[in-house]
């Protein structure tokens, strides 16, 4: 059962609640249009505790609010992202305008850019809007995954479409799904965008005329609005029930991106992604939501992050913690080219870390482990 909650995230939910009359005390109104309710909002008097945080309101109802109590913090118009925002992103959202201008003028380019901007990058204003953006982020995520069992696929941004590795990286984000399990990867290129495209495939004749299609563009690094829009059209014309249209309530696959590498474009297959500007949320919020386990594919710096922020985790583990397997495919790969397995083995000796640690020779392997320990899911 979901927790009842304080934040109003939709004008729905706000309009219910003045029709019924309910107090606004200690309401969060988050980032919503007040024009249509600013009439019925005129007549609250009962206004103490309550925080607007963003949106669009009159200057005659923010008076009124704050006469009576409120607390509003305003929206920056100057900024590409609504940092009080209650919901996760789409990639329509963060692709707006890219037939029409190209990646550059999306607000997924502008938001990257404004992050490095060197008038903002260290302005207590603008570090402060990221801080909420990134908390409200977290806090869409909470909801959206609420007890959900996750599974967490890690994974090179290189693999490039069109390659054998890009293809078993699909195929085991559709296994996984279809076991009914949530998809989550790191939200970019590569193996992250093989494995939220696998989840998104509602069967397996969709996704390989897929990914025959995906391999006409194989690369981001010289045209990310081409690959990006040969994504799109591919979403829309061969998933049914993945073309942008709203957030599902029972999600198959989540990205979870950061800005911080923003030269790496977001992939549009998640049906939501939550963007951050801070890695270090970013990664330790994807971690520790994989909740069924992480498999983690072949790849280089960043997987071995991953790979030991998660070792950590279990390393720690207390008898009551849950320990969910960590998974490493490619026995070279973890051996030999990033030998990150000696380490873990040593540091699983004698411990509960050591019986959750695994490493396979492939993508079917590392989904019968991660399976074979999931809860049954209803319906899947």
């Amino acid at each position: 059962m979901r927790r009842q909650r304080s934040e109003v995230q939709t004008l729905a939910e706000l309009v219910e609640l003045l029709h019924t009359g309910a107090s606004l005390t200690g309401r969060r109104l988050q980032g919503l249009d007040l024009r249509t309710v600013e009439a019925t909002l005129m007549r609250h008097t009962d206004l103490d505790g309550l925080v607007v945080l963003g949106g669009t309101l009159s200057p005659e109802l923010e008076r009124h609010l704050r006469t009576h109590g409120a607390l509003v913090f305003p929206s920056d118009p100057a900024i590409p992202v609504d940092p009080y925002r209650g919901h996760l992103y789409t990639a329509d959202e963060l692709y707006a305008g890219l037939a029409e201008h190209g990646y550059p003028a999306t607000p997924d380019a502008r938001a990257y850019h404004w992050s490095l901007d060197r008038r903002t990058s260290r302005d207590i204003y603008a570090t402060l809007l990221r801080a909420i953006h990134d908390d409200a982020m977290t806090d869409a995520l909470d909801e959206w995954l609420d007890a959900l069992p996750v599974v967490g696929v890690m994974g090179g941004h290189a693999v490039r479409r069109g390659t054998g590795e890009y293809a078993a990286a699909a195929r085991l984000g559709h296994r996984l799904a279809e076991a009914g399990l949530v998809v989550a990867t790191g939200g970019g290129p590569g193996a992250m965008e093989a494995s939220n495209l696998g989840a998104a495939a509602r069967d397996t004749t969709a996704l390989e005329q897929a990914l025959v299609a995906l391999g006409e563009v194989p690369g981001w690094d010289h045209d990310v609005t081409g690959w990006a829009a040969s994504a799109l059209a591919v979403r829309d014309r061969l998933l049914p029930g993945t073309d942008g249209h709203g957030i599902p309530e029972r999600p198959r696959s989540v990205g979870i991106p950061t800005w911080y590498y923003g030269h790496e474009p977001s992939n549009v297959f998640p049906d939501a992604v939550a963007k951050y500007f801070s890695n270090a949320l970013r990664e330790d919020g994807l971690l520790a939501r994989c909740t069924a386990g992480i498999i983690v594919l072949p790849g280089a710096a960043g997987s071995a992050q991953e790979i030991f922020q998660t070792a950590t985790r279990l390393y720690y583990a207390t008898e009551s913690d849950p320990v969910p397997p960590l998974v490493l495919v490619g026995e070279r790969q973890w051996t030999e080219t990033v030998p990150v397995w000696p380490a873990l083995r040593a540091l699983g000796e004698g411990r509960r870390m050591g019986g959750a640690i695994r490493l396979v020779g492939d993508v079917d392997e590392a989904a019968e482990v991660v399976l074979a320990t999931a809860p049954p899911q209803p319906g899947a």
